[in-house]
């Protein structure tokens, strides 16, 4: 297999992934740091469907742009 077509499906499926379930990442954030006391604010953020969507299309284009054949 094509190494261009094999990152394409791994990018769709990323993509898909992103679209159909959802994926977040956390962000941690220091408030407060008073000597040995520290506070911070752990917030997570969903990652945008936009993004897999985006993954997706693009694994799309490489797998066609992989599959053709040289000639």
């Amino acid at each position: 297999m094509r190494p261009l077509v094999l990152v394409g499906i791994v990018l769709a499926a990323i993509g898909g992934y992103i679209v159909f379930e959802g994926v977040s990442y956390t962000s941690d954030r220091s408030l407060l740091e008073v000597g040995e006391f520290n506070a911070s604010l752990e917030r997570r953020r969903p990652i945008p469907l936009w993004v897999g969507g985006l993954a997706i299309i693009a694994g799309i284009v490489l797998v066609a742009r992989g599959s053709r054949s040289r000639g």
